[in-house]
């Protein structure tokens, strides 16, 4: 029997365990690489492949151009996460291991609050998993970022039917 949003409490849904969030993080990394190279083919496709050259073994880049396209990256990075935590509250990785981000009362996040969530995050992946291991130890199961940003990973009932 399928079961849609309407029908279940979201705030009383259980928090989403460390495994699943890895594995949904997973899924959206290759998303947001894809994307990456499609940024950088457009960039080459604009500015031409010769922007770089070998000298004593080592390739040398343009920095304006370096700067130009790590902007991009951290702006479709951006966006990625923001659409889809604001619209669905699912990216595609964690529609596929039944994952919601949400706040405490179970509404959709508010850019603002994404976004907070969004920031706090990589340094929670990037010093050694830390923020991420917190909710091992947390009582509610919130990782680091969660907690700070005052929002939850809720783990959907199998039953959850997202396209409805």
């Amino acid at each position: 029997m399928a079961v849609n949003l309407k029908d279940l409490e979201p705030a009383t849904l259980p928090s989403a365990g460390l495994l699943r969030r890895l594995a949904a993080l997973l899924y959206d990394g290759f998303l947001v690489v894809a994307i990456w190279m499609l940024i950088g083919f457009l960039v080459q496709l604009v500015v031409g492949p010769d922007t770089s050259e070998l000298v004593d073994g080592t390739v040398q880049t343009d920095p304006v151009l370096d700067g130009v396209l790590f902007l991009a990256m951290i702006a479709s990075t951006t966006a990625f996460y923001l659409w889809f935590w604001c619209r669905s509250g699912q990216t595609l990785g964690m529609l596929a291991w039944r994952l919601r981000v949400q706040d405490p009362n179970g509404h959709l996040l508010q850019p603002s609050r994404a976004l907070l969530r969004l920031v706090l995050a990589w340094p929670a992946f990037f010093c050694l998993g830390l923020g991420y291991l917190w909710l091992l130890v947390d009582s509610n199961g919130d990782a680091a970022h969660d907690r700070l940003s005052k929002t939850r990973v809720v783990l959907l009932p199998k039953e959850f039917q997202p396209l409805q």
